[in-house]
């Protein structure tokens, strides 16, 4: 018998606001959101992003963003300037003081998520709910590389 859509829905809602929770009571020692993770995330690769892309990744409005894009550059954790390609957008980057954040959050983010380890020790829950994303999003699912998983 198939699952029932509600008991999906509340499940992974459950399990998001739980993992968020978790993830926020550590960043609390930063004084830092977890949106403001998300972007600092994103932008720890060493590229610079648009806000396009980072309004995505942190699941955020675009006012939203360019609110806590001003908050991050007044806090000297990122710097924006203008896209020399096309001259109407912006990019964002990672300060060095950035770096040194995100990567200080990062050791505690993980540190706060070993005790779960067990049940990430492989990629099919990554698997399963990229998968669940892509067919809500009416694309078909390709396995996506290391460089594009998304951040707790």
């Amino acid at each position: 018998m198939a699952r029932r859509p509600e008991r999906l829905l509340y499940l992974l809602t459950r399990a998001e606001r739980l993992a968020v929770r978790r993830v926020q009571s550590l960043l609390d020692e930063f004084d830092c959101s977890v949106e403001a993770w998300r972007v600092l995330d994103l932008l720890s690769d060493g590229q610079s992003h648009n806000m396009t892309a980072l309004a995505k990744h942190a699941f955020l409005p675009a006012p939203s963003l360019t609110k806590l894009m001003d908050q991050l550059v007044d806090q000297n954790l990122v710097y924006r300037r203008i896209d020399p390609a096309d001259r109407r957008r912006v990019l964002a980057r990672l300060t060095p003081r950035g770096m040194q954040r995100w990567q200080s959050m990062a050791h505690e983010v993980r540190s706060g998520w070993r005790d779960l380890g067990h049940l990430f020790a492989g990629d099919e829950l990554d698997h399963l709910l990229a998968q669940l994303a892509e067919a809500l999003e009416g694309r078909p699912y390709t396995t996506p590389s290391s460089a594009d998983a998304a951040p707790v």
